[in-house]
This record gives C-alpha cells, structure tokens and sequence, in this order.
C-alpha cells in the first residue's frame, strides 16, 4: 500500500538539545516528499503533539525527532496508541538505542566488540577518581540518553575528569565512561535492514562532536566510500547489520563504529533517527550508491507501519 494519496504529518522540533537538528531533518524531508508528490503537514512538536495530530488530520507520521521524547521510544509509543503508522523503529528498538548503557548491554550479550566501560550514576560521578577506573585515561566522557554528541567528552587529564562526569550527569542521570578507542571513525548506513555503505569522517577537531557536525563549515571531511579494505568493509558492513537486528530496529539507521588503531572493530551505537538534511550522513552514502535524497526520503516513507 503506497502512502501517497494519505496525509503526512513530518514530526520535528522537540523538547530537547537536539531541537535544531530535528527543524532542519523535517524541513528538508518536507520538501523532499513534496516534489515526490505527497501531501505534508509539518508538526512542530510540544506537549500538544496528540491534538496537533488529531486536529491536522494525519493518517501517516513521518518521525523526524531526534534526541529524548523523540528518539526514544515516547512519540513511537503515542503514534501505537493513535494507530497512526510510523517510519523508523518502534517503541522498545527506539528506547533500547538511544540509551547507551542498555544497548551496549546487549551489544556484549551479542557477542559485539565494544569498547570497555564503567557506568556512573548521578552524584557518584563526584567521587570518581582516574585512579580508580579499571581502564587508564584518555576516557570517552557521555550522557547515557543524548545524541548528536551533545555532552560527548574526550578527558585526557585526571584533573578534567570531574568536570566532564558534572557536565553528562546533568544531561541524564546515568553516565557512560568508556575507555578511548583510538581510531577512524566509520559510519554505516542501514536501510531495511541492509548496509548500503561506509563513510569515513574526518574532523578537523578532536572527535566529531556537536560543532562538527552541525557548525563545521566545511572544515570536515568525509569519504565515500570509506577507504576499507575489502575485508574491512565487510565487516564494517557485518557489525553494522547484526547491532541494528539486536536492537530490533526497523527502517533506517546509522551505525557508528570506530577502526581501532589495531585494525579492529569497536560498535559505538546505533542512530534510529540519523540527521536527514542532504548533508548529513545517511543521504551522503544513499547518494554514493544512487539513491537520491527525494528517493530515500520517499523509500523510508514507504517503510512507515505500526510495531505493536
């Protein structure tokens, strides 16, 4: 059944760090479904989101919320209740990823490669002292429910360690201390459960970071495809499908891993709502294997069903 002659509502904006982000997704999905053809209604979301959607009409929600109450499993869970079909991942694989503790849980379970870490909870972090890790520093410093990096630290002095915990324990409760990976950083695009390709990214700063990704003004590089060797590739493609099946995921997503200096994997996380503007990552790899940006806007659309 095509959801052309339906109603779409693109959801976006959001209650959380990732607003901007989430603004700039929803416009150019909107536009991208309008030149496919498609009737969209753009709902910017608050605490009225269900009468928004009720008001508007909207027989199909296209989620393009990132970040917390959006990415997490909460819009998903109130699109079930509406019967209102949805793109992207139900309820339980959007919860289940965007929280980093839980998911690497089951990544390890999986049998995945994933860095070693320790996980903190709220005011504990205080206490904490380099000395006391099971792991020497540098330390990778993150919020266990932010995305877009907000809140991502790399601490490299036992002096900065308290101030990096303060700040991630602010954002969410728990806090993930991973043990830093040098490496390249390689990102995988999931479609429907199949790798389409890998990019490398390249900042110009120390990892790729809010500013990076978003403030970067060119000072960033990205390379399509991934310079991987085949069997690197593989894997790469391998590790990517098997973290978005343990999660439960549905329609697209992006898998980030880390090339370790030792030439293996690290599984850092699974994005169930990755940045859809025509600059970010996801269409940058559609494109790199023919998939326009209209196109896979249109194919996600498509994909758009109830999980529950």
């Amino acid at each position: 059944m095509s959801y052309k002659q339906k109603l779409v509502g693109m959801l976006m904006g959001g209650h959380n760090s990732e607003h901007e982000v989430s603004m700039r997704t929803g416009a150019a999905l909107a536009a991208a479904l309008r030149r496919r053809g498609y009737r969209v209604e753009e709902i910017v979301v608050d605490e009225n989101v269900a009468g928004k959607l009720v008001e508007s009409g909207v027989e199909v929600a296209f989620v393009a919320l990132h970040g917390r109450w959006g990415e997490d499993g909460c819009v998903q869970g109130l699109l079930e209740c509406m019967r209102i079909p949805y793109t992207g991942s139900g309820v339980l694989a959007s919860a289940l990823s965007m929280d980093k503790v839980f998911s690497k849980k089951l990544f390890r379970q999986a049998g995945l490669p994933v860095a070693p870490d320790v996980v903190v909870s709220g005011d504990a972090g205080r206490d904490l002292e380099p000395s006391k890790l099971p792991f020497d520093l540098p330390v990778v410093v993150k919020p266990s429910r932010e995305g877009s990096s907000v809140g991502v630290s790399i601490v490299r002095k036992a002096a900065d360690l308290a101030a990096a915990l303060e700040q991630a324990a602010g954002l969410a409760g728990d806090v993930l201390v991973e043990q830093y990976v040098p490496g390249r950083e390689i990102s995988v695009a999931v479609l429907d459960g199949r790798a389409l390709g890998a990019i490398e990214i390249k900042p110009a700063r120390e990892f790729y970071d809010y500013t990076a990704k978003y403030h970067s003004q060119g000072t960033t590089d990205y390379l399509f495809p991934a310079p991987l060797e085949e069997g690197e590739r593989e894997r790469a493609h391998e590790l990517a499908q098997e973290a978005y099946r343990c999660l439960g995921c549905s329609g697209v997503a992006r898998v980030d891993l880390i090339l370790g200096t030792d030439g293996r994997f690290v599984v850092l996380e699974v994005n169930t709502i990755p940045g859809m503007t025509e600059a970010s990552l996801v269409p940058k790899i559609a494109a790199g294997v023919g998939i326009g940006f209209d196109e896979l806007a249109e194919r996600i659309l498509e994909g758009a069903a109830l999980k529950a």
